[in-house]
């Protein structure tokens, strides 16, 4: 019997789309990823559900969107009764792995961490396999092992607690803490460390049962703040922080300002100091890009990326100065929401060397990896971005923009049927922090309240609050810099009434508690199906 596929999540944390080169950046900094990209399906336009790390990685491990699974503070758990990708994986016999470097998925107690058999955390005191899951065989063994998971634990629930109280938030962002968390507690954890044991994972497959399969979720978070490339890189793209102290001074102003990575901007950033940013982003993107490189020539070189599929993708983007932000915290612009999407597909269904025009959701991921697994339920199998070119279809989107403005889409790609959604909630222990220090940029840029955006192509609209509108053509403009909802009143009101009819449906779901009902009743599983409230 055929081996089920492997299947690899690589997500580059924090990583804009506008700054790879495979995605048409001037600047080369991601030749390795533009290697593997040529021998894979890019998609063009794939979406976030989501402007941060929970929401979003809690869509993909769902499905759902932020407000159906709910997940969407700091302090959120995903709901028990959501069965996690790595759940329904690890159900169907595959080996269940993560190699994760952000803290907000590995360390904090959110539920993300659900279904892996084996969870190895590089951030934090101790970064040397803390879960590793596994029995020791000597006595020592057992007894670090023990101790490991003992201390880890307290470190865990000490993080853990930063991450849901205000005043320990803050204490966090004082000078004293800062540069404590970014290097003893290691804040960004380890890129090659974490690849080369995905790597050793998926070519030596110690630990596996014979022909079992591995899924292995990767978070790498080589271009969160704070930046610290490598020399080699830093002098291709930033050479003035090498030279010029004024530069470095700011550079390190920049790093040890933590609110600084959240709260807008009170005025427009100095001409200087946005290249300086910029060129320290693409030093850090190019040093990331380095050790991908490594990882997918051990694959290559080893013949485990003939059954692997492999899926790179970002959570989100990042505000360097755009629209007077920074981080990603508050918006639903480009800049957050476009991400990279590529995917590796051994079975030859997404092929080799292509480009998918449409505008997909990352939530979709879910199905596509339950698709390839061969453990999607009939109905999810519709919403995968596997499709197959030959014949298969997603359902009529009901409510589409008028055909001129969808008639270059290929259904057989577009689970959605064209219509892509994302929700941004500024998390509230970050708006408790900007309300104390910055009340007067929180309602400027209303970071106190919901916005939610709708993609139809070529437009998309953002809508802040219960009025605030924005439109704009993200084909023709990407950077948002015109906006149309004035001019074109009658695409904004349509693309309104997606969102109106989105947030019906949302209401309408089965409170969390109920959904097992739902799950154990044919009957009401298809009315509620028929009606669009379930897929």
């Amino acid at each position: 019997m055929e081996r089920k596929p492997d299947i690899v999540f690589l997500i580059l944390d924090t990583q804009r789309v506008d700054r790879l080169s495979c995605y048409g950046y001037h600047h080369q900094t991601s030749p390795h990823l533009d290697d593997f990209a040529a021998d894979a399906t890019l998609f063009r336009y794939g979406i976030s559900p989501a402007q941060w790390t929970v929401p979003t990685h809690a869509s993909m491990f769902t499905g759902l969107y932020p407000s159906e699974h709910t997940t969407q503070q700091s302090y959120s758990v995903l709901p028990d009764e959501l069965p996690t990708l790595a759940d329904r994986l690890y159900d169907g016999g595959y080996y269940t792995a993560a190699f994760c470097n952000n803290p907000l998925v590995g360390v904090v107690h959110n539920g993300l961490r659900r279904g892996f058999y084996s969870f190895l955390n590089y951030s934090g005191l101790l970064t040397n396999r803390p879960n590793q899951a596994g029995k020791p065989k000597t006595p020592f063994g057992r007894y670090r092992q023990f101790f490991k998971r003992m201390v880890s634990g307290i470190l865990h629930r000490m993080q853990d607690a930063f991450a849901r109280s205000d005043a320990l938030l803050a204490f966090a962002f004082t000078p004293l803490m800062v540069p404590f968390w970014q290097t003893a507690l290691s804040f960004k954890g380890n890129t090659g460390r974490s690849l080369a044991d995905a790597a050793r994972l998926l070519i030596e497959r110690k630990g596996l049962d014979e022909g079992q399969p591995a899924f292995c979720f990767i978070n790498l978070m080589g271009t969160h703040m704070p930046f610290h490339p490598n020399h080699e890189q830093l002098e291709r793209f930033a050479p003035k922080v090498l030279h010029s102290k004024e530069s470095r001074r700011f550079l390190q102003k920049l790093n040890g300002d933590v609110f600084g990575w959240l709260a807008p901007l009170a005025s427009s950033m100095a001409g200087e100091h946005k290249a300086i940013i910029d060129g320290v982003y693409d030093a850090e993107v190019a040093t990331q890009d380095e050790h991908l490189g490594t990882f997918f020539k051990q694959l290559r070189e080893s013949g485990a990326i003939d059954n692997t599929l492999i899926v790179v993708c970002a959570d989100h983007g990042e505000h360097l100065g755009e629209k007077h932000l920074m981080g990603h915290t508050v918006s639903l612009y480009n800049v957050l929401t476009h991400v990279p999407l590529i995917i590796r597909d051994p079975s030859g269904i997404l092929p080799k060397g292509s480009t998918v025009e449409q505008t997909v959701s990352t939530r979709r991921l879910f199905h596509t990896a339950l698709t390839a697994a061969g453990l999607a339920e009939e109905h999810e199998k519709r919403y995968t971005l596997l499709k197959n070119l030959s014949g298969e279809t997603s359902d009529e989107s009901a409510g589409n923009l008028d055909a001129n403005l969808n008639n270059n889409l290929n259904e057989d790609l577009d689970p959605d049927g064209g219509v892509v959604f994302a929700e941004a909630v500024t998390p509230q222990n970050v708006l408790n922090l900007m309300k104390k220090h910055k009340p007067e940029l929180v309602e400027k840029h209303a970071t106190d309240q919901g916005r939610q955006a709708v993609w139809s192509y070529p437009y998309k609209l953002i809508v802040t609050g219960n009025g605030r509108r924005e439109l704009y053509n993200y084909a023709d403009d990407p950077t948002e810099q015109v906006d149309l909802s004035e001019e074109l009143p009658e695409i904004s009101n349509k693309l309104y009434e997606h969102l109106q009819t989105f947030k019906l449906r949302v209401d309408a779901m089965p409170s969390l508690s109920s959904r097992t009902v739902v799950q154990d009743d044919p009957q009401l599983k298809q009315r509620l199906r028929a009606l669009g409230y379930l897929e």
